[in-house]
């Protein structure tokens, strides 16, 4: 599995609807279906970049008016599934980046971007669950790193006019850690 693809829906049944019809397209995998904050759906999956991109292609052409938002990543940064499940926690905490979007799709869109820009370790990413809808991420490594794959990342959510807000913590508090994992 060497790329992702996301689709993002304003309703629960087109949600539903097109994980089937993407399953029923491609050789995929399905990572993730399920509802999100606010009434939304998400869909998440994983194959060969080929087979990814006819799965949100078919949506794309069928439930047009339900998407909020899409993407496919093909080369996908390795600490975006084990931040996505919560085990990638750093053994310290140097400088804290936080980048929080109105997407979901958005935010994972610059988690990876920031992650392939800079030397930096992706600890976590919160996906509109008790949210709002919105999702976030949070990044360590030194200083600059942080801010460089911080900016990077943000002008990758800016691009869609969903980004909220992006922070850097330089020496951010070791207390900080223990409430993101």
């Amino acid at each position: 599995m060497n790329a992702i693809g996301l689709i993002e829906l304003s309703s629960i049944a087109a949600g539903m609807q097109s994980a089937d019809m993407m399953l029923k397209t491609s050789a995929i995998e399905l990572i993730l279906s399920r509802t999100i904050c606010s009434g939304k759906y998400m869909v998440l999956v994983g194959g060969d970049v080929a087979s990814v991109q006819a799965a949100i292609a078919v949506v794309d052409e069928e439930l047009d008016e339900s998407i909020i938002d899409t993407f496919v990543i093909p080369n996908i940064h390795p600490d975006i599934f084990p931040a996505l499940s919560g085990t990638n926690a750093p053994p310290e905490l140097e400088a804290l980046g936080i980048l929080e979007s109105f997407s979901v799709a958005s935010l994972i869109e610059g988690a990876d971007e920031a992650c392939k820009a800079a030397d930096v370790q992706l600890i976590e990413i919160r996906l509109a669950m008790a949210l709002g809808g919105k999702a976030f991420c949070t990044l360590t490594g030194d200083v600059a790193a942080v801010t460089s794959a911080v900016e990077i990342g943000a002008q990758k959510i800016g691009e869609k006019g969903m980004l909220v807000n992006k922070v850097v913590i330089p020496n951010a508090r070791p207390e900080l850690l223990d409430e993101m994992v």
